[in-house]
């Protein structure tokens, strides 16, 4: 581990938010407010780049605070937080992308982001020209990326487009290509936002494996992710972020279990008082709980159990709603995807108006999950979009069963449990 290449010290970034229109009740009081809006509009002009770093108004949000921390030469940093904790913030400014509002920054060598989707890609351009462009944007020289291109082609697995303009590619193959770019153009830090949630599961583990690469080779990588178990494998050290300041920094399997710990005393906060959710709010779940085959309310569950959760909701008063799609991720402990239960995928759709208040029931007949402890986010869409989604929504803990009927139990270190069976066939081909 060499010197340090990025030094943050007393970082703070707010922004200022609109105000709320202010209504007037007479005629009289709207043309005076109309007389003076030339000189509030003077004054909040003044203000724009005025942050104090003890501001409290209305009108600030502080997206980071008083963040300081170092990462030495070589070292892979991950750094993890709830939605909203500033890990964006923070990566947009050490990739020089926005200034901060208070503190400093300073980093030492070429920097490489990739902080969302195509990004630093024109989309009237083909995949060919935007390698060149977005090399160059990040400080090579034509011959550098000349020697890089077939490597970057090949890594990427877009060589079949790439004479075709990134506008007709798909998510996937935008992130992709530009991760390949990113990973190969030989940067001195690589800054990785929640990108690699894009690609298939293949393209992740040779992303991760390119990162090992690169970290192995003296260059220093800042990894932003919910997948806890990349983390771990990836990162030597961790910081957590919580609503814009450093709530734990140090080993990561030791902040993965702080950042753990805050989640599980989150969701035992009653869903109808959750503030960390999305959607339009026309639907909204108001609580939600497990029960067992006996209709018990129950967190602790065997494999091959039954398994019955249910989502209790409130339609917003005077709508009505109707084919509405549920859904429950089922996420293991360090944030591995498991899997998705949704009505529609099984046809049992909610075609019809639903009632305005009432219950969502999923039963899983037998639980194929293994040892361990599991939460689960819920979600629910409208013809018009996203009604609510809440993560960490409950969570439950598996313990060793006879999942297969024989008496014996399974190995502690498979995730998931499969029915099947063993025939011997006496054809030799």
């Amino acid at each position: 581990m060499g010197n340090a290449v990025i030094k943050v010290e007393s970082l703070g970034k707010c922004y200022r938010l609109g105000m709320k229109e202010e209504i007037h009740d007479t005629f009289v009081g709207a043309m005076a407010s109309w007389m003076r809006s030339p000189l509030q509009n003077f004054k909040n002009l003044q203000k724009l780049a005025a942050f104090n770093p003890g501001d409290e108004s209305d009108d600030i949000l502080w997206a980071l605070r008083d963040v300081s921390f170092e990462v030495k030469q070589g070292e892979v940093l991950g750094i993890i937080g709830h939605n909203g904790a500033g890990k964006s913030t923070l990566l947009k400014i050490l990739s020089r992308i926005t200034d901060p509002s208070t503190g400093s920054v300073t980093v030492d060598g070429r920097v490489a982001s990739l902080l969302e989707v195509g990004t630093g890609f024109h989309q009237d351009l083909t995949g060919r020209e935007n390698v060149y462009m977005n090399g160059t944007i990040l400080g090579m020289t034509k011959k550098e990326i000349d020697r890089k291109f077939d490597e970057i082609i090949d890594f990427s697995g877009v060589e079949k487009f790439i004479d075709t303009p990134i506008k007709r590619y798909s998510s996937g193959m935008k992130v992709r290509l530009a991760f390949s770019v990113a990973a190969h153009l030989e940067p001195e830090i690589l800054v990785i936002d929640e990108v690699l949630a894009v690609g298939d599961a293949a393209f992740q583990k040779k992303c991760l494996g390119k990162m090992q690469d690169v970290a192995t080779q003296g260059r220093t990588v800042l990894f932003v992710s919910h997948q806890l178990e990349a983390l771990s494998n990836l990162c030597s050290r961790a910081i957590m972020l919580e609503k814009g300041t450093i709530y734990k920094t140090g080993d990561t399997e030791e902040v993965i279990s702080t950042y753990l710990n805050k989640q599980a005393t989150q969701s035992t906060t009653r869903l109808r008082d959750r503030t960390d959710r999305q959607g339009d709010g026309r639907i909204r779940f108001i609580d939600s709980w497990i029960e067992n085959d006996k209709g018990d309310r129950s967190n602790i569950f065997r494999s091959g159990e039954l398994l019955k959760i249910v989502l209790a909701y409130e339609v917003k008063e005077g709508l009505a709603l109707s084919n509405i799609t549920a859904s429950i991720a089922i996420n293991s402990i360090k944030n591995i995807s498991v899997t998705l239960l949704r009505n529609d995928n099984t046809g049992d759709s909610f075609e019809g108006q639903i009632p305005s208040s009432g219950r969502l029931e999923c039963i899983v007949k037998r639980l194929p999950l293994n040892v361990g402890s599991y939460s689960y986010n819920v979600s629910v869409h409208s013809l018009g979009g996203l009604e609510d989604w809440v993560p960490h929504a409950g969570s439950f803990d598996v313990e060793p069963g006879d999942f297969f009927g024989t008496g014996r139990i399974p190995d502690r270190e498979r995730l998931i449990l499969m029915d099947h069976n063993w025939s011997i066939n006496t054809n030799t081909f």
